[in-house]
């Protein structure tokens, strides 16, 4: 008896990806792994949308540009438990702390931070927040929040998809290799 095919997108994939992507708290589910990706730009959907609500309030309420983006960026990282930022200092310490492979991957793996993740962490930030103060200054609010947050989890996925998993381990591992949609089968 031939199996059913497991379909491309289920609701429960949405929770998959706002328990996997943020601190939200989501109703139990089956998880998916890789087949859920599809809906990491909609957990970037989800924070982009209530980051530009506070800066709306917090614009509304006079607060200067400048100001409102700081609160937006601390709206980000508290919604996804800094894990992106987490993320850039692991690989910037990574990156340019190790000399070969073996020992990059181990950087990256300690939970100690390092010289350039730190400065990796203070210049991406800065520029953020100085580019968000300078958007909501422009009165751009919505559109850009929402689309770096749904186009930086969109590009997870393809490069989750085009890239060998560095180690055998971790996340990414856990999630599984993402395929093409082309050659997905039942």
């Amino acid at each position: 008896m031939a199996q059913a095919p497991r379909p491309l997108a289920t609701p429960a994939d949405i929770a998959e990806a706002l328990g996997q992507l943020t601190r939200f708290a989501v109703p139990a589910h089956t998880p998916r792994g890789a087949a859920a990706a599809w809906a990491w730009p909609v957990a970037g959907l989800v924070v982009a949308t209530l980051a530009g609500l506070v800066a709306t309030i917090a614009l509304g309420l006079g607060t200067p540009p400048i100001l409102a983006a700081g609160l937006v960026l601390a709206v980000q990282v508290a919604l996804t438990g800094g894990l992106h930022e987490d993320g850039l200092a692991d690989s910037a310490d990574g990156f340019w702390g190790g000399s070969t492979t073996d020992h990059r991957l181990e950087i990256m793996k300690d939970s100690r931070i390092g010289s350039y993740g730190v400065i990796a962490l203070v210049l991406a930030l800065g520029l953020r927040w100085s580019a968000l103060g300078l958007l909501f200054a422009a009165g751009q609010i919505f559109a850009p929040l929402i689309a770096a947050s749904v186009l930086s989890r969109a590009t997870m996925a393809v490069l989750m998809a085009a890239m060998p998993n560095a180690r055998g381990a971790g996340l990414s591992a856990k999630v599984a290799r993402l395929r093409p949609i082309g050659v997905i089968k039942g």
